[in-house]
């Protein structure tokens, strides 16, 4: 299932352990079950119609970025990339998926400036780079903001930020990359794994090499309101 051509961007798995891969090349998901043959879900067309109409998923290369399923198999997140960002669901109704009210939970544009701890700190386009569902929230992983949000997951509403830039921006972790490189997000009680996708770059230290990075939980834990 391995190849460039498919562009697999996010993965996710339900309580089950059927896995859920999002091919940013094909605006699809592919489920691989437990047991049997990996099959393309059949999600409504009105998903995609809905997200253009909101002014996503007109860009080459910034379609899905991100994915999470809900424990029990029947509901499932997407993430649109960037200019329109975006948050969609789709719930399962025997053997398609469908957008119940609407798909569209969030379309966002515009952007927003870099850290101060970046280098040469710009205006960049607000974007989602993964998503994961954590105690019924969604968690969005915000590249170039260098920020965990969380998120109401029926409405896609932003409940409160987590800024990483003060690590992951200091001097030796820096790449000469103008934008941000974080990809791949999990989260759970202890805390939050990201994972860098260093584009074959060289950080300041000289490490080649794509990272993984381990951040404890906030004071409170993720749930906390302050």
């Amino acid at each position: 299932m391995r190849g460039g051509e498919l562009d697999f961007e996010g993965i996710s798995c339900d309580a089950a352990g059927n896995r859920y891969i999002v091919s940013e090349a094909y605006a699809a998901v592919l489920e691989v079950p437990v047991q049997g043959e990996p099959n393309w879900l059949k999600i409504d067309p009105a998903m995609i119609r809905q997200a253009r109409a909101s002014g996503m998923l007109l860009h080459f290369n910034a379609l899905f970025e991100g994915l999470a399923v809900s424990p029990a198999g029947d509901r499932l997140w997407l993430a649109a990339e960037r200019e329109r960002r975006g948050l969609l669901l789709v719930n399962r109704k025997q053997s398609t998926w469908t957008c119940g009210d609407a798909c569209v939970l969030l379309s966002e544009a515009g952007t927003e400036m870099q850290p101060d701890q970046f280098p040469k700190a710009r205006e960049v386009s607000r974007d989602f780079s993964d998503l994961a569902l954590f105690e019924g929230k969604l968690f969005t992983l915000e590249r170039n903001a260098y920020r965990i949000c969380r998120r109401d997951a029926q409405g896609g509403q932003v409940e409160r930020c987590w800024s990483f830039a003060g690590e992951a921006l200091t001097e030796q972790r820096q790449y000469s990359q103008p934008y941000g490189l974080a990809e791949a997000l999990v989260i759970d009680a202890e805390g939050a794994w990201i994972g860098i996708d260093n584009n074959n770059g060289t950080r300041a230290d000289g490490e080649d090499r794509p990272i993984v990075w381990r951040f404890a939980a906030p004071k409170g834990g993720w749930s906390a309101k302050k």
